[in-house]
């Protein structure tokens, strides 16, 4: 038979363990993409929304500890940490501090790899990046 106190002992108990949890995913590193999501099939233009956790979003040139700004490599591969992110048609950088974007893609299966980079467009490596699939009608 459970008596009064073990049911608020075990209540208290799992309550400390959901806010532990709950505390510990709050404060994870690491970028996401808000839209589309993986697997999406899109039309042009492919609006895209960049997520950020962790860290703080600053424009090209600020080199405070925790900031940078997205960058998204166009069927492309997560940077390794410290590689400068090159600038082409296929890696755009959003050093103003953009969160978002509209793409003209070719029909077709593309992946979109967001990459974090600090102010210098240096990556802060596959742990700060994230890749998805998307179809282009």
């Amino acid at each position: 038979m459970l008596t009064r106190q073990r049911l608020v002992g075990g209540f208290a108990g799992a309550l400390c363990a959901g806010l532990i949890a709950v505390s510990g995913v709050a404060h994870a590193e690491g970028v996401s993409f808000v839209q589309p999501k993986d697997g999406a099939t899109v039309s042009n233009p492919v609006h895209v929304v960049f997520g950020l956790d962790g860290m703080k979003i600053a424009p090209v040139g600020t080199m405070t500890a925790g900031t940078g700004h997205h960058h998204l490599l166009i069927d492309g591969a997560p940077l390794k940490q410290g590689e400068v992110i090159p600038v082409s048609d296929t890696s755009l950088h959003f050093g103003k501090g953009q969160t978002e974007t509209d793409l003209t893609l070719p029909p077709g299966d593309h992946t979109l790899t967001l990459q974090f980079g600090d102010g210098a467009h240096r990556s802060y490596g596959p742990k700060m990046s994230k890749t998805i699939t998307v179809h282009v009608k």
